[in-house]
This record gives C-alpha cells, structure tokens and sequence, in this order.
C-alpha cells in the first residue's frame, strides 16, 4: 500500500492543481513563479518534470529489484527499499524549491518501483495454487485503498493555504516504511528462491513458517522436491535467469502476455477514468466535494476488487478479463457520444459513466491483471519478467499521459469527451489481442504452465487442455519416484 499511497498524494495533488489554482496556492507560491496576471504557477516545464520524476525513477528501481530480489531475496531487497524511503522523503519534505522536489521525486520513485513489481513475486510464491490469485489480486486492493487513505489526506488539508497545506500529505507518508520494516524483518524468504540458490535447508525452514503443523496432508520434503523438480523442469526448458532469456523460446511468448497485460490497464481508458471528478466539477460540484466523490469512487474500487474474489474460481482470469476490457471499451464508446452533447446534465452523465468504468475496472482488469502477470512467466524468470512488465506499464503510461493532456487541452487538441472514441478504440484492440494471445492458468501448477507452454498451445484452448509434466516423455519422474530417488541427504534436509 505505500507505493500506491505516496503514488495517489501526488496524483490527487496534480489534478487539482489543474483544475483549481487556488486549491493548493501554498504549493503554487512555494515551489511557482510569480505570472503577469499575479498569481503564482508552476511553469509546464516542471510540471511535466514533477509528473515524470518519479517514472523515471520507478524504471530504475524496476531493474533493480530485477537483480537485487533474485541475488539477494525478496525480504532483503525490500528491507532496504523501506530504508532508502524513509530517508527519501526528507528531500520531498524538506525541499526548498522546485529543483529540489524534482530530484526528490527521481529518489523516491526508485523504492516505489522496487514495490510495484517485489510484492507480485514474493506473494505468487509463497502461497498455494488455490489461494494464488486471492493473494495476487489483494495487491491490486492495496493499491486502491492507499489511493483511498491518500485521498482523505489531501481531503483534510486542501482548505489549508498555509505550508502544511502540502507538507502534511509529504508527512504522512513516514507512517508507512516502518512498521512494514518490522514486519518483513519477522517475514519468511520464498522457498522457490532458496531451492533456486541451492539452499535446501534455507527452503525447508521457510515452508514451516509459512505451513500448519497441523495438516497431516501437508509434506514439507514433497513440496521442496516439487519445487526443485519444477526448477529443474524449467532448466530443462532453457529458461535461464538474465534479462535476455525473457526473450528466448517459449519464454518470449510468456514475456509478451505479462507486458499485454500490463500495457492492457493503460490503454483501456483509466486515464479517463479519473478526470469523473473534473467533469461534474464542470457541471457545477464545488472543488472541495469532487474529494468527497473520489473517495466514494474509490470506496467502490475497494468493492469492485472484492468482487472479483467471488468471480474468479468459476469464470477464470481470462474470462474475467476479457469481459472487462470488452464491457470498458463500450463504456469508454457511450462517453464519447456524450461528448456531443453541450447541456450541464450530460456532464453529469459522464462523471456517472466514469465512476461505473471504475467499478467494472475494478470488478475485472485490474485485480485480475495482478494474478495473470504473477502466473505467465516461469519461476526462474518471474522477478525478471515481471519488472520489465512494469517497465513497459510505467512507459506506456508516460505515452498516456501525454496523449490525454493534449485530448483534454483546450489549448491544444481539446476533443474533450470525444477523446473517449479514441480509448475506446485502443480497448477494442485489447480484446482482441486477448482473445487471441491471453491463456487461462486457473487451476494451474506452475510445472503444468510450464509444459502447456512448451508444446505451444494456442491460448483458447489453455483451458481444456490436459497436460502431465511428469509423462514419459520427459526425462523427469512423477513426484512419487523423485521421492524415492532423492535421499534427504542429496536434497539437504536434517
């Protein structure tokens, strides 16, 4: 939730700005320059470099914890991301000018990206396959509820016109580092990271603490020999660990569903989606209430994620998915036609059909993207795979960003609504990417994805597909006899 938090402070921030000058005239003042008009602005120049800072930053963090969490593990490199945080946010705090804030911006989005991407890994691997995609998908909640805790921070202060009108949300956000510091202190490694590095014994300890001593079913060797038999296969496979083996082979296809899936949630209209605010705030909303309203869209984002828990074990991820990108693309269609239309009540149709996009993003695309990303690419790749997923999700919306700032400009394109026929048009083309290319992995082990892949099924038939990766044909055993062949002295375990 940190991320998602110091993330929403500074997107609720920048939209009002936008669209209210003398909501944070502190900040304007502050880090501003004097205009011929007499009012304080912060020059579009560094408005764009306050808005990218942190994107870049987050690239940097992204390929860091590509390297960092597969040499060191996932609770040592977000231990130490904690650390450079909490000291981070004294630049943002402490900034004197606007420079300042840019590079403190740069600084702390290096951490920020080290979670975006840490926590899908850690979480798809130290759960079961039946609990996968609760845990995979809770992260995409995190993200909407510190949004939501973010959103009542700016509430609070944007009646504020003195410093702490934008020192107060900067404050806030050293509640967080610390007490996730101790709390991963106390976390186990995932034992898929101690099998990958060898250490067996590292393996067999982390799995008591994540397992009931009182399962009878529950065999610590039989998991960590399934474990070293799926990394095995996956060697086998020629799945390697560097960046340039998420291009090569299967693994390439595996590479391109996590990016697609990813760049899916940028370009099916989300941008649009949180400017509902700005259009009721031009239908006649006081500024102060459009808060009030975005909490209670965020409020129903909560739900929407909530939701998706109860769909997924009987409709799948890809049948979710597809549903949602395919249900958006008509929202995103009806708010265009919308945009024709000039009367005040037409606006309030929009910011209605922007807070129901939320609901259904939030109901499908983006809890659901969460699980797909976490389960497409191999165990020895995943970290790997996943930070470069992000990586193109953090350019692509870059791109967006851009595209929807000169959309919305009545200074440069200004197609106003009408920009929605345009994302309408990007989401079509998402589902039929989609429905071509996106598996369904419900119910899958990662052994078996790992063969569904190898023999190239088409992603339709991913579901009714029968596979047994430990047939004949391979060179590996069924569970059963690794068992049997594999002392405890070669697996390590006392």
């Amino acid at each position: 939730m940190l991320n998602e938090f110091n993330t929403a402070v500074w997107t609720n921030g920048r939209s009002y700005l936008v669209t209210d000058n003398s909501t944070f005239q502190a900040f304007n003042k502050k880090f501003g320059s004097l205009t011929a008009s007499g009012s304080y602005k912060i020059p579009a120049s560094w408005q764009s470099a306050l808005s990218n800072g942190a994107r870049a930053g987050e690239v940097i963090g992204l390929l860091i914890n590509g390297v960092a969490s597969d040499r060191w593990g996932y609770r040592k490199t977000m231990v130490a991301a904690l650390t450079a945080m909490m000291g981070f946010i004294f630049v943002l705090f402490f900034a004197p000018n606007v420079e300042t804030l840019v590079v403190g911006e740069v600084l702390c989005g290096i951490p920020w990206g080290i979670f975006q991407t840490l926590a899908v890994s850690y979480a798809s691997e130290v759960c079961p396959v039946v609990l996968r995609p609760y845990l995979t998908t809770y992260i995409n909640m995190c993200w909407v509820f510190g949004q939501f805790v973010a959103s009542g921070v700016n509430r609070g202060a944007v009646q504020r016109h003195d410093q702490w009108a934008y020192r107060i949300p900067f404050a806030v956000q050293w509640i967080w580092p610390l007490p996730i510091l101790i709390g991963c202190l106390f976390a186990p490694e995932s034992p898929w990271w101690h099998v990958r590095h060898g250490d067996h014994e590292g393996a067999r300890r982390a799995l008591k603490r994540l397992t009931s001593d009182n399962d009878p079913d529950f065999s610590i060797d039989n998991t960590i020999a399934m474990i070293e038999y799926t990394n095995e296969l996956e060697k086998k496979l020629a799945a390697g660990t560097s960046y340039r083996d998420c291009f090569k082979g299967i693994d390439l296809r595996r590479t391109e569903i996590v990016c697609g899936v990813w760049i899916v949630q940028t370009l099916c209209g989300t941008n649009i989606m949180g400017y509902s605010s700005y259009f009721l705030v031009q239908a006649g909303l006081p500024t102060v209430h459009s808060f009030d309203l975005s909490m209670g869209q965020l409020g129903l984002g909560l739900l929407g994620t909530l939701g998706s828990w109860f769909l997924m074990p009987h409709f799948g991820r890809r049948t979710l998915h597809f549903t949602g990108v395919s249900i958006l693309c008509i929202i995103m269609f009806i708010v265009g036609c919308l945009g024709f239309s000039h009367a005040s009540s037409s606006k309030w149709a929009v910011g209605a059909m922007l807070i129901v996009f939320t609901f259904v993003y939030d109901f499908t695309v983006g809890p659901v993207a969460y699980s797909l990303v976490s389960e497409m690419s191999s165990t020895r790749l995943k970290s790997k795979t996943v930070v470069l997923a992000r990586c193109c999700y953090n350019i692509s919306n870059i791109v967006v960003n851009v595209l929807t700032n000169y959309q919305l400009s009545s200074s440069s394109w200004n197609w106003g609504v009408r920009a929605a026929y345009f994302w309408a048009g990007t989401a079509f083309i998402c589902a039929v990417w989609e429905y071509f290319r996106l598996p369904e992995p419900k119910g899958r082990t990662y052994s078996e994805l790992d063969m569904l892949f190898e023999q190239r099924v088409p992603a339709r038939k991913f579901k009714s597909t029968k596979v047994d990766p430990f047939n004949a044909d391979h060179q590996y055993a069924h569970p059963s006899e690794i068992m049997e062949d594999m002392s405890l002295d070669k697996l390590d375990i006392k």
